[in-house]
């Protein structure tokens, strides 16, 4: 498990990314939950060796990673939101560099496990090929390659599916989970619902530095059971309706405002009960004042 003590943030100009977060991730894919500035990149690149926190501590087995840069990253895998690579060399030549920065120093084991790899992510068809013509959907199975070289015990997937097509995203989902050895920590940072939905059996929401909540997304879906309503009203009730209930989505039609809300009790007349989504839940915290 990996457990996170009252780490804080504040960029110059005043700007406090993170605000005593306290977390306790444990193995399997957990899921870092919430929108664009919300810190979840500052908390990776703070675990990821990237960035030093204010105050606080990380904690995982033996390793404290914030003040044993070098322990903690010979067990870390990482894919950072902007994964840059030498769009001159293939996939091959790319993994095989960063194996040897990595510390496979023998060229058989380096081949190898290159080979490997490059199975594993479904290129080895383009090992040969230069990345810089690589698909984005492309690009990201390198990137997961990359971070899986050295078995790490902890690996770090910041907004991974971000800019990919519904296609590339299903693909990413069943590679990452195809991937992932039992034990092993994984953060995936998303402000994606659908990302932890698909993957996550622990979650987190993050919101201006600090954590809402961590939950099941299962479990939080059930909480909101017969607690969501959706209706077709006109457009001049959606302030009083926002003002008396926590609403999730307005849409405009041909026929008005249809609105989607969060309610212990019916809100109107008017009003339907409809199936819990963990969209509903997330949008339930982040939208709150």
């Amino acid at each position: 498990m990996l457990t996170i003590n009252g780490l804080t943030k504040t960029y110059a100009g005043g700007v406090q990314a993170l605000k005593h977060i306290d977390l306790d991730v444990p193995s399997g894919m957990f899921g870092l939950l919430g929108p664009n500035g919300s810190g979840k990149t500052t908390l990776m690149k703070i675990l990821a060796t990237l960035l030093e926190p204010d105050s606080g501590s990380a904690v995982m087995g033996k390793i404290d990673l914030i003040a044993q840069k070098d322990e903690t990253r010979r067990v870390l895998g990482y894919l950072p939101q902007e994964f840059g690579l030498y769009p001159t060399l293939t996939a091959e030549q790319t993994l095989d560099y960063l194996a040897r920065l990595k510390g496979v120093w023998q060229k058989s084991e380096r081949t190898r496990l290159v080979q490997a790899l490059l199975e594993r992510v479904n290129l080895l068809s383009e090992s040969k090929q230069k990345v810089g013509g690589f698909s984005g959907g492309m690009r990201q199975r390198l990137g997961i390659a990359q971070a899986l070289i050295g078995d790490p015990q902890l690996i770090i997937v910041d907004e991974p599916t971000a800019g990919l097509d519904p296609e590339e995203r299903v693909r990413f989902h069943n590679l990452l989970s195809q991937n992932m050895r039992e034990g092993v920590v994984v953060i995936l940072s998303t402000h994606i619902v659908a990302d932890v939905l698909s993957l996550c059996s622990h979650m987190a929401i993050i919101r201006k530095g600090k954590i809402l909540i961590a939950c099941n997304p299962q479990e939080a879906i059930q909480e909101i059971a017969n607690s969501v309503w959706e209706a077709t009203i006109s457009p001049d009730q959606v302030s009083e309706l926002k003002r008396l209930h926590t609403m999730v989505s307005t849409q405009m039609t041909s026929a008005g405002s249809r609105v989607r809300v969060i309610s212990e009790t019916r809100p109107g007349e008017q009003f339907t009960s409809v199936s819990p989504a963990l969209e509903d839940f997330y949008l339930s915290y982040v939208t709150r004042n």
